[in-house]
């Protein structure tokens, strides 16, 4: 069974980083997409980044362009998000997520998620 579990979110100013990582375990991620998404309260999931098995395709929500980088180490079965110059929008619960394939990037085309961590910027 597909386990994936996240951390390093937390508290952090306005223009500040942070480094979300995603462990994954319970099957072989050979081939699979790994990303992040994130929600508000009252709001839809939305798409935050991705990354292909092979790590050279990479896909980001404008909202985070410039701004975000995701990465992967294989060998691990970690995902990463490095986040930089983070703003108060950016406050939400994020999710680490993985799909066999994906044909579309947004939060409704993956099936096995994390628990969630959240990430609040103050301003």
């Amino acid at each position: 069974q597909v386990q994936l579990v996240e951390s390093g979110g937390g508290l952090v100013q306005a223009g500040g980083s942070l480094r979300l990582s995603c462990a994954a375990s319970g099957g072989t991620f050979r081939g699979y997409y790994m990303g992040w998404c994130r929600q508000a309260p009252g709001k839809e999931r939305e798409f935050v980044a991705a990354i292909s098995w092979s790590v050279s395709n990479t896909y980001y929500a404008d909202s985070v362009k410039g701004r975000f980088t995701i990465s992967r180490d294989n060998a691990k079965n970690t995902v990463y998000l490095q986040m930089n110059s983070l703003k108060p929008e950016d406050k939400d619960v994020y999710y680490c997520a993985a799909e066999p394939g994906l044909s579309y990037y947004t939060a409704a085309d993956f099936g096995f998620w994390g628990q969630g961590t959240q990430v609040t910027v103050s301003s």
